[in-house]
């Protein structure tokens, strides 16, 4: 079965480069553009991943996480956060919203597929 990955950021380039490397291997994605549309898609859709931005419009990245963590119908769905902010109490706020990894921008594609590919126990 293919695994389906959920990316979400507010940016169509950070889109585009994310989803060219993974679907290359073989995973299919759905994206979205701000907080609320994320949550509404993960619930709908029920991603085997999320690649998650902090900064977003409406609702937050952080907020996003937790609210997919601690309902237990969302809550083993893997979060990989991807941002800009790479203050260690940003990272720090990831994790403790429930974010599985934390990415700074600028990232590099072919170690950002890597991840995706590890977290989701495909080869």
């Amino acid at each position: 079965m293919q695994k389906k990955v959920l990316i979400v950021d507010d940016d169509p380039d950070i889109i585009m480069a994310i989803r060219f490397g993974l679907e290359q291997e073989g995973i299919a994605c759905i994206e979205a553009h701000d907080g609320e549309e994320a949550l509404n898609k993960a619930k709908k859709e029920r991603p085997d991943l999320m690649v998650l931005d902090v900064m977003l419009p409406g609702i937050s990245g952080y907020k996003i996480a937790r609210l997919l963590k601690y309902d237990r119908s969302y809550a083993s769905i893997p979060i990989i956060m991807l941002t800009g902010r790479a203050d260690e109490k940003d990272r720090e706020l990831g994790e403790q919203t429930g974010a599985d990894a934390y990415v700074t921008k600028p990232f590099d594609r072919e170690a950002f597929v890597d991840l995706v590919k590890e977290r989701l126990g495909v080869e």
